[in-house]
């Protein structure tokens, strides 16, 4: 007589359900992208958001905004948001932007000198920044 042992037995669970495993967060755990932005406002990088399509316009436009600056652009932002606005052009002396003001996301930023030649639509607030 030959004994057959099935090792890859699948074994129903007793409440006929399939078993899900889930992961469950304690208390002290964040997310991937809240420790991220944690960090980033924490070495002063940016407090706002910034889009990829925002972030590929800096890099091809060669723009580079200081943390000082980002932190006042968040200030105003906060401002405009307490006061309705929800999209918002930022025009400092450099640079132009729009930016969400309800999720502090930067939309699209350009050259000040590009701007000149365009029209903004969608935005119900302009912040200008002499800085």
């Amino acid at each position: 007589m030959v004994n057959t042992i099935h090792t890859h037995r699948f074994v129903q669970p007793l409440n006929g359900q399939p078993y899900t495993p889930t992961q469950t967060k304690t208390k002290n755990q964040v997310s991937f992208n809240d420790t991220l932005k944690d960090s980033l406002y924490k070495n002063n990088l940016t407090p706002l958001n910034i889009s990829k399509h925002a972030a590929k316009r800096m890099s091809e436009r060669n723009i580079d905004i200081q943390p000082e600056q980002w932190n006042r652009i968040y200030d105003r932002l906060q401002e405009a948001k307490a006061m309705g606005i929800k999209d918002s052009l930022v025009v400092t002396k450099k640079e132009a932007m729009v930016v969400n003001a309800q999720n502090n996301t930067v939309i699209t930023i350009m050259n000040r000198g590009e701007a000149d030649q365009h029209i903004f639509s969608n935005i119900n607030g302009t912040i200008l920044l002499n800085d």
